[in-house]
């Protein structure tokens, strides 16, 4: 897909026109006082020296939040802090909701992963290439589906207030001969299940599948199925639902310098749509790494959460262009890092996100930044992960020794 950028400077250029820590699961020990203070101190000169405005993050030892934190400003004009409690889009890690849903509905029986989408479909999807090949819900969670974000499309689905094209009527205008948004460059040329091909597209005909079979509105059901039994009590998919007081203001750095970015929704929204906070997302992130459990609250059983986070890919069984060794693949889940982390992360204009742990799933972070970068300045995010990872790893091996 496309890098974000031209968004952010388009959203950063009409903003110009129209112009405190969460209580953790259970104490744990925590880094030594001066090592937690240069580690801060790290942070915030990266933050200054690249212009990123506010950021949160959690630390998740053994399948429990042991801390958090904000750094900076949710509001840099009105001198609102950013807190674990502040509230801003997440960008794609969105999917791993879409994707507990998703699963939520083949542990009832509802769907099936290799089945034929277009068994749940109101009008069919198919690669004009290959148009007798079916594309499966495991080839759309694995972003091996052959479908293809094109952008001209794409950029199209964000949108600011008034009221958005349907997700149903905006699929079907992408995937049907003589739509309105219908090219054959809507999917590659490789059949289905043989190249990985991000797709946010196909994230969203996803989350459009499970609206279909459960009846009910993905926002609704996520609500009901997924942020209440976890107490996600400041999240949603919109503006409206998700703690409107706690959200917070996105900027884009030019230079160093951050500009506001005007509030903005997007019609797909089962790929990038969720608001939430550092706090509640860790009660989310945790329950994937217990087996879809959290504090009692089960929003998957084991089979499920397993089949989840599994990695689908193997040297047998792999697409074309995917050394696994290097890149694997859960469900609306992925390998970082050369494979060393598994997660997701989140960017769009705005925002970038971090929901990563290690392969034993006993070390996890999460991070928030609300404001975008240029892509040279991409490597400060990398270095303030990898300052919040190395606290982790120091709290992981407090909490050994103090055992």
């Amino acid at each position: 897909m496309p890098p974000k950028t031209l968004i952010q400077l388009t959203l950063a250029i009409a903003a110009i026109l129209l112009a405190g820590p969460v209580k953790a699961s259970e104490p744990a020990p925590s880094p030594a006082p001066a090592a937690s203070a240069t580690a801060d101190s790290a942070i915030e000169q990266h933050m200054a020296e690249a212009g990123i405005v506010g950021l949160g993050a959690a630390i998740i030892v053994d399948k429990k939040v042991v801390w958090a934190k904000g750094f900076g400003f949710a509001d840099k004009a009105r001198g609102v802090p950013f807190t674990p409690d502040t509230v801003m889009n997440i960008g794609s890690i969105s999917k791993t909701v879409t994707g507990v849903a998703l699963m939520q509905a083949v542990q009832e029986g509802k769907l099936a992963l290799d089945e034929d989408i277009n068994v749940y479909l109101p009008f069919k999807v198919a690669n004009p290439h290959h148009p007798n090949d079916k594309i499966t819900l495991r080839q759309l969670a694995t972003h091996t589906s052959s479908i293809n974000d094109r952008w001209a499309v794409y950029s199209g689905t964000y949108y600011f207030g008034g009221t958005p094209e349907p997700l149903g009527d905006f699929l079907k205008a992408y995937f049907v001969a003589q739509g309105k948004h219908y090219a054959a460059e809507n999917f590659l040329k490789a059949r289905p299940g043989t190249q990985r091909e991000y797709s946010n597209i196909a994230a969203g005909l996803a989350g459009y599948i499970v609206e279909r079979v459960t009846g009910e509105n993905l926002k609704a059901y996520t609500k009901r199925r997924i942020f209440a039994p976890l107490q996600m009590n400041n999240s949603g998919w919109s503006l409206a639902d998700a703690g409107p007081a706690r959200q917070s203001q996105l900027y884009a750095s030019q230079d160093g310098w951050p500009l506001p970015i005007l509030n903005y929704e997007m019609t797909t929204y089962p790929d990038g749509g969720v608001r939430t906070s550092v706090a509640d997302l860790s009660k989310f992130f945790a329950a994937l790494l217990d087996g879809g459990v959290h504090e009692g609250a089960r929003i998957l059983d084991q089979r499920m959460a397993d089949e989840m986070l599994r990695f689908q890919f193997t040297d047998a069984n792999k697409p074309a262009n995917v050394n696994p060794q290097k890149l694997n693949s859960g469900l609306f889940w992925a390998t970082k890092h050369g494979a060393t982390r598994i997660g997701h992360n989140g960017s769009d204009p705005g925002v970038r996100t971090e929901m990563l742990a290690n392969l034993g799933k006993d070390i996890g972070v999460i991070m928030f930044a609300n404001t975008s970068l240029p892509e040279q300045d991409d490597r400060r995010y990398a270095a303030i992960h990898q300052e919040l990872w190395k606290r982790a790893e120091m709290m992981k091996k407090a909490g050994q020794a103090a055992r």
